[in-house]
């Protein structure tokens, strides 16, 4: 354990110009690989047509005005087929699932266990029994957290970031507090990517977990994932991602990726509220405790005590979000027949373009701060910024009341971070398969006209 040479100076280095966390993705009908291009790459829109894609979308028909749609990071539009798929369980088959006998009910159930390899195909697991439906991404991490517990001990510690969202520290909080475990936080750089050539002035013997975004619901940045698989596993330890924002940018090979526990939230990912996945290698699976209890989660009950069922059940107690289920197995469907290259190269732009038209809008009176990775690193389809002078709030109210656009603003469930570099709070724009050029158009303009009626 003392070799501390064994591993490449990554954060900062040159070879970081290289995407490390944006992994290779499986073609949706085929073998093929594919691989997201590097940021700033110049491409024709001829092959990916997001106006057509809209059209998929009613939501933006029923909207009186021109909508702007920027904010989802917080939760995605839904496609047609989507709602179609939920409407039609509804319609035709709603009863509980896994005890029924009854036609409507065995439909419901098959429909729910298809949903299931669905969503494991997507990914890439190696048994359908590693998914376990969730309310969302808090709630998996929640529930992991409750049953990772009982099998550490006092003094133990666990390694989160500066980066993470609240729902991947308070968890870990609330059970450390509990149980004498020791929870360290792994700082960020100024360019809002994690400080990777410290991860070993924080990993120790006693760290049991790494609970890590695989993505950052602020800065963009994508988190080198075989980097923190190979350190946290030389120590022994056990590797979580909160993949609520990497998830939508397509299927996963978790397998390569060599996380433990993967979590993500269907709203998005193009699919439904009210559901989510935890994800967890069979073999650690099989060895946890439920955090829950009650119907469907058990083989047998009687008044000294309860058998539990194997793996996924045993973590599903109670009537599962069914037709959610569905609906978010429909959603991963629909995102896998996409041009994926296409896709992530107009993206990639439409990053690149508000980017870009940010900077140009720094004047003397309001510097413009963008947030995040710079050119040449990978990062998400979203970008945070401030303006100097003008609060996060204002800049949104504009951008709503005057020229359609949603985005977010305040600290986006991400304070540590936030504070960490010094702010209050920021305006978050995030990208999704349906914004155009005339939405970013439509974003920039608004913020010059933000920054002349308060300046």
């Amino acid at each position: 354990m003392n070799n501390r040479n064994r591993y490449p100076t990554i954060a900062g280095s040159e070879s970081q110009q290289t995407p490390f966390g944006v992994r290779t993705l499986k073609a949706s009908l085929g073998s093929e690989n594919r691989i997201y291009p590097v940021p700033g790459t110049n491409y024709a829109l001829d092959r990916f047509d997001p106006e057509k894609i809209k059209t998929e979308f009613s939501v933006f028909d029923n909207i009186e005005s021109k909508f702007h749609y920027l904010d989802s990071a917080a939760t995605s539009q839904v496609p047609d087929c989507v709602v179609e798929t939920m409407v039609n369980q509804l319609q035709t088959h709603r009863a509980n699932v896994k005890r029924g006998i009854y036609k409507m009910a065995v439909d419901a159930s098959e429909s729910y266990e298809r949903a299931r390899q669905r969503v494991a195909a997507y990914l890439g697991a190696a048994d359908e029994s590693e998914v376990i439906f969730t309310s969302g991404t808090t709630s998996g991490i929640n529930m992991l957290a409750y049953s990772l517990i009982e099998g550490f001990a006092p003094g133990d510690e666990i390694l989160v970031s500066q980066l993470e969202h609240h729902s991947n520290i308070v968890p870990w909080q609330i059970v450390g507090q509990k149980n004498g475990i020791r929870i360290k936080y792994l700082p960020v750089m100024d360019d809002g990517r994690l400080n990777l050539n410290r991860l070993e002035e924080f990993i120790t013997e006693k760290t049991r977990l790494l609970a890590i975004t695989h993505g950052s619901n602020v800065t963009g940045a994508i988190t080198n994932v075989p980097y923190l698989a190979e350190v946290a596993h030389y120590y022994g330890c056990k590797l979580m991602l909160d993949g609520a924002q990497m998830a939508a940018q397509g299927p996963l090979d978790l397998l390569e990726l060599d996380a433990d526990y993967y979590v993500f939230s269907g709203h998005k990912v193009y699919g439904p509220t009210g559901i989510g996945v935890l994800w967890a290698k069979k073999s650690l699976l099989e060895t946890l405790p439920p955090a829950f209890g009650g119907g469907e989660m058990i083989t047998h009950v009687n008044l000294e005590g309860s058998e539990y069922a194997p793996p996924p059940h045993r973590f599903e107690a109670g009537t599962p979000p069914i037709t959610q289920a569905i609906g978010l197995a429909q959603a991963l469907d629909w995102l896998c027949i996409q041009d994926l290259d296409g896709l992530h190269q107009h993206l990639i732009h439409l990053t690149e373009k508000i980017i870009t038209g940010l900077k140009h809008l720094n004047d003397r009176q309001h510097a413009v701060k963008v947030i995040g990775p710079v050119s040449g690193h990978p990062r998400l389809p979203l970008v945070a910024f401030t303006i100097e002078g003008i609060h996060p709030h204002d800049i949104c109210q504009i951008l709503n009341d005057r020229h359609g656009v949603a985005t977010r603003g305040g600290n986006h469930c991400a304070q540590p971070l936030h504070d960490s570099l010094g702010l209050e709070g920021s305006v978050r724009v995030s990208l999704a398969a349906f914004n155009s050029e005339q939405d970013v158009d439509a974003l920039l303009n608004g913020v010059e006209d933000c920054m002349a009626k308060l300046g």
